[in-house]
């Protein structure tokens, strides 16, 4: 990812290095830690405002909107109605200030709970503060292994403070397969993982992509890792055209997926089937990408053909997307219904604390059992401690009118999700 993404790790691990304060404070009373106003609840939200991931988070002003809108009745806690405040905090695509904007929710602003969303550079870092201090913490968008292990996790433990819910590799995997076995391909794949916490899930050699297409009898051509943002991908480049590559995949931002798009273009490497995690997700990321965008496939966490509701405003898919682009004159896009679903589950746990102090709240998330517009979610299933999984299909950009639309072409992984369409080869 960004140059800020790779040090999710090195910045976690700084960050509690230094929260001598932090810890200390966290073994006082908790209600020096997070005693909120008397007559408020209090939910702390970090997301990339800004930085190389703010197309993440570009559905935000919306979605606070929306939730702010619903509880502008209050909230029944434990018997006794609270108004509602949202405290946002920006992360700017960085690790470390994502732990900051965490400690600062928990420490100075003392929220009840905390959500956040939006890649490991943001979840991991947010979820290690809350764990540390007490804090109830419910996180999306990030797969879930990454997550849960990229942090340390223990399957036969889990975490204590820390729930998060999204698709795995396991499933991207699923996905990524069911697509380039429609196309006629020689299977020979080219991979673009960056030195990042994705990218070295992605191509572990034990539990990422590698071992899968082997057993599937894809041929893989992997040139390793490289530093985020790259300007330069000729190597790469001519090492696809050597081992006469037709399919490329890979998790990288947009900006460096722009740099080996165009130099594919220059160079004339034109493969048959090109699916990159992360860069063609977004509606703006493929606007930039022009007529070359046309056919580029995806995994598609979420749309307006999945057919879920919100549990809080009642919105069904369709009507969610209809209503941002409504209000924003923007096309729907997949953090949408993720940070909407944050709330949803935020709220639902509320509902349901015996009263705000964090374990009854904490203990509330845990027996979460809910649908919510990005399906169910349930942390007691699985597939490991404190982790709920969400269903995913797979889609593809196809040009309509003067822009591009993403439809779903694979649904082998959930097939409750309708197709729209079929898989058409660049």
């Amino acid at each position: 990812m960004s140059k800020d993404k790779q040090d999710v790790d090195p910045g976690r691990r700084s960050v509690l290095k230094s929260a001598g304060g932090i810890a200390l404070a966290s073994l006082l009373p908790a209600p020096f830690v997070h005693a909120a106003a008397g007559n408020t609840i209090k939910i702390g939200y970090v997301s990339p405002q800004t930085g190389p991931l703010a197309v993440f988070g570009e559905p935000d002003a919306f979605t606070l909107d929306e939730v702010r809108r619903a509880l502008a009745g209050g909230l029944k806690v434990g018997g006794k109605t609270y108004a509602v405040e949202i405290v946002y905090k920006d992360s700017q695509s960085n690790s470390n200030r994502a732990a900051e904007a965490a400690s600062e929710l928990i420490l100075k602003d003392k929220v009840d709970i905390v959500v956040a969303a939006s890649t490991p550079a943001t979840t991991n870092p947010v979820a290690d503060q809350c764990e540390l201090n007490g804090m109830p913490c419910i996180t999306n968008d990030t797969p879930w292994q990454p997550h849960f292990f990229g942090r340390g996790g223990d399957p036969k433990k889990g975490f204590d403070w820390t729930y998060h819910f999204f698709w795995g590799l396991e499933d991207i995997i699923g996905v990524f397969t069911g697509l380039w076995a429609k196309g006629g391909t020689n299977k020979a794949i080219g991979s673009l993982w960056p030195n990042d916490s994705d990218g070295n899930a992605w191509g572990d050699p034990k539990m990422g992509f590698p071992p899968v297409l082997a057993q599937k009898g894809f041929k893989l051509v992997d040139k390793g890792r490289f530093q985020s943002p790259a300007d330069d991908f000729s190597a790469y480049i001519a090492e696809f055209k050597k081992h006469n590559v037709e399919i490329v995949t890979g998790v990288l931002p947009p900006p460096d997926f722009a740099n080996f798009w165009s130099q594919a273009g220059q160079q004339g490497f034109r493969p048959k089937i090109v699916t990159a995690a992360k860069a063609t997700e977004f509606p703006a990321a493929i606007q930039a990408f022009g007529e070359r965008a046309a056919g580029l496939t995806v995994e598609v966490w979420w749309s307006p053909v999945h057919p879920f509701r919100s549990s809080l405003t009642g919105q069904s898919s369709a009507e969610l997307a209809a209503a941002y682009t409504k209000a924003s004159s923007r096309p729907w896009t997949m953090p949408l219904a993720f940070k909407h679903s944050l709330f949803e589950v935020a709220i639902d746990a509320l509902k349901r604390a015996a009263d705000r102090k964090p374990a009854s709240i904490r203990d509330a998330i845990r027996d979460t059992q809910l649908n919510t517009i990005v399906g169910p979610v349930d942390f007691r299933k699985g597939p490991v401690p404190n982790v709920s999984k969400t269903p995913l299909v797979g889609g593809q950009w196809k040009k309509r009118g003067k822009g591009f639309e993403l439809l779903v072409v694979e649904n082998g992984q959930a097939s409750m999700v309708p197709l729209q369409d079929k898989l058409d080869l660049l």
